[in-house]
């Protein structure tokens, strides 16, 4: 497919960015891989051109949980409104359901719902530990599909999977947003398990029937329901040529200016904080530790940079007075700030 001149290359990146490593040692060690983000010239569709899905292995290893905090449960408390109001009294399938934490508050809402993961970690026997595929032989009247899309190289052809293997149906998909990582220059918010980069229009030209479309978490993900039935492959004709702004990647030199002389704290020990610290680290200017409220992220590493991450409460006892922490996400600021009290210099990296 003809693609247009690389949008972003980033160098050394982990290739699971929501996985830990019991030791330093490990952590420095592990897999890495470059990110090359090109537009596809017929579908407009943003994806990393370097990817290489060998690389990448999704096991009982992995964890993206963010359900500890109240701030995400809100959302996902939300989100699980608005799946009632296009899904009630529906089958669901939740393809990609992790450590089940969403299938829970579904199950605890009523709904009639399984799930398909390969890190799931759990006992309930409604989840198959698996991926999904026809084999499976699993189908509902509609899929929930949140935070997977991304990591899938041909996201079209895997949504026409999806399609064949359930006899159609409604499907609800949720991703991060391109447009609020270019508007916010969000450079710490580009990965490398994240093959994929979707805007709203990207997600509405991919199908014939849209029931709703949004921006949702303060703008930071995207939220669609649709007819799988009426899938169809975007067009950059309909979506429109992308590019990010000029000086994307000004705050990482400021933030790192900003940081030099003193050492400092990250709060967020997933996806933007291992990123951060990893850029950081490259200027000399490795965070002091990382803070997490994901008891099976604490007293681990970070992968590549290999900073060590703690909980909350160890942090907030071993650092002084005055010390700085980066909060990695805005979403979670004001949980952060009844957690801090104001001992510390709380910073932000957003636009």
């Amino acid at each position: 497919m003809p693609e247009t001149a690389p949008l972003f290359k980033g160098i050394g990146y982990p290739v699971l960015q929501n996985r830990t490593f019991a030791s330093r040692s490990e952590a420095l060690a592990c897999a890495t891989g470059d990110i090359e983000l090109t537009q596809d010239g017929r579908t407009g569709l943003v994806h990393n051109a370097a990817f290489e899905s060998d690389l990448v292995v999704y096991d009982q290893g992995y964890d993206n949980e963010q359900g500890h905090s109240q701030a995400f449960r809100d959302h996902l408390l939300d989100v699980r409104r608005r799946i009632g109001t296009h899904f009630a009294g529906r089958k669901l399938l939740e393809v990609g359901c992790g450590k089940g934490l969403f299938l829970e508050m579904l199950i605890e809402a009523g709904f009639d719902v399984i799930g398909v993961d390969p890190s799931y970690t759990g006992d309930n026997p409604r989840v198959v530990r698996d991926f999904f595929g026809p084999e499976l032989g699993v189908k509902a009247d509609c899929i929930v599909l949140r935070h997977v899309l991304e990591h899938i190289p041909n996201p079209v052809s895997f949504l026409r999977m999806i399609a064949n293997a359930n006899d159609g149906g409604l499907i609800y998909v949720e991703v991060p947003c391109l447009d609020w990582i270019a508007q916010k220059r969000a450079w710490f918010d580009i990965f490398y398990e994240h093959v994929n980069y979707f805007r709203l229009s990207d997600l509405e030209a991919m199908f014939g029937q849209v029931l709703a479309a949004e921006r949702i978490f303060g703008g930071q993900y995207l939220g669609i329901f649709a007819d799988l039935a009426t899938l169809k492959s975007p067009s950059i004709e309909v979506t429109g040529p992308f590019r990010l702004p000029d000086g994307f990647l000004s705050g990482l030199k400021e933030t790192a200016e900003a940081l030099a002389g003193g050492d400092y704290a990250v709060w967020g020990g997933a996806s933007k904080g291992v990123v951060f610290s990893l850029l950081m680290s490259q200027y000399g200017l490795a965070p002091l530790l990382a803070i997490d409220i994901n008891p099976a992220k604490q007293d681990r590493y970070m992968p590549v940079s290999g900073v060590g991450i703690v909980s909350p409460q160890v942090a907030l006892a071993s650092l002084g007075p005055g010390s700085s922490i980066v909060v990695m996400n805005d979403n979670y600021l004001d949980e952060i700030r009844a957690l801090a009290g104001d001992r510390f210099n709380l910073l932000t990296v957003t636009k």
